[in-house]
């Protein structure tokens, strides 16, 4: 649920704010205050998410109420008073509405920072479960981003993963994957046991492989039990040996 607070020191702006905001069910109405003291003791105790903010009120301004919050939320300005739109943007504002505003105007602007605080939510989650996956207690599974959604792969379903300029391919039932990280990391952090470099350009899970067959000079080809041909370099050939056991 997604908290805010309404500061403002006219009722009738408050009633109508507070009707727009029904439109959003997602965002639970935790507190409406009539002047800046007061919106400053909410914001401190609620910790919104967002705030529906006027500029000119009784005792401090909306203004010099921000600049007595240590972490400031969302601000959605609510005012008569057009001339404060640049310092209002100036605070990182979402939005600056003049009264009378529309209902259209005002879900336009709640949308836009809807928007904008799922995606803040999606890139925060991806990156507690980058660093969980990279943790050496985190290992058994490899976290992707595709067009914007997180996938989390099992390293047991990994087949095996393949250099790519930049990124590595991530090979598995489900299709290949792309991961910008480089094959050191991969050797780093997947476990030696399941996994083996055996080339400079490839690591595979050595549960997939069924043979090794001799290829060209000194090299090899490990055959997994899909039928792919993974090679295996005159360096890689011995680490393969000793991570199947031979």
């Amino acid at each position: 649920m997604i908290k805010a607070v309404i500061i403002d020191d006219e009722p009738l702006a408050r009633e109508i704010v507070k009707e727009y905001l029904q439109s959003f069910p997602q965002v639970q109405l935790m507190q409406e205050c009539g002047d800046g003291f007061e919106g400053l003791k909410a914001i401190q105790q609620q910790q919104p998410d967002i705030i529906f903010l006027d500029v000119q009120m009784p005792k401090i301004n909306g203004f010099e109420m921000l600049e007595l919050v240590e972490e400031l939320p969302a601000v959605i300005f609510t005012t008569a008073f057009e001339e404060h739109a640049i310092r209002a943007f100036e605070v990182n504002a979402v939005d600056y509405l003049l009264k009378p505003f529309s209902k259209e105007r005002f879900d336009r602007a709640v949308q836009k920072w809807l928007d904008r605080h799922a995606a803040d939510e999606l890139q925060q989650t991806a990156a507690v479960l980058e660093t969980a996956a990279t943790s050496p207690i985190q290992s058994n599974r490899v976290v992707v981003k595709i067009s914007g959604k997180i996938k989390i792969i099992p390293v047991q379903d990994i087949h095996y993963l393949e250099a790519a300029d930049d990124y590595v391919k991530i090979v598995t039932p489900e299709g290949t994957f792309l991961k910008n990280k480089t094959m050191q990391f991969f050797e780093k952090s997947l476990d030696p046991q399941q996994f083996a470099r055996v080339h400079r350009s490839y690591m595979l899970n050595i549960n997939q492989v069924t043979r090794i067959e001799p290829y060209e000079k000194e090299n090899h080809l490990a055959i997994l039990k899909t039928g792919a041909k993974v090679p295996v370099s005159k360096t890689g050939y011995p680490r393969l040996k000793t991570a199947l056991g031979l």
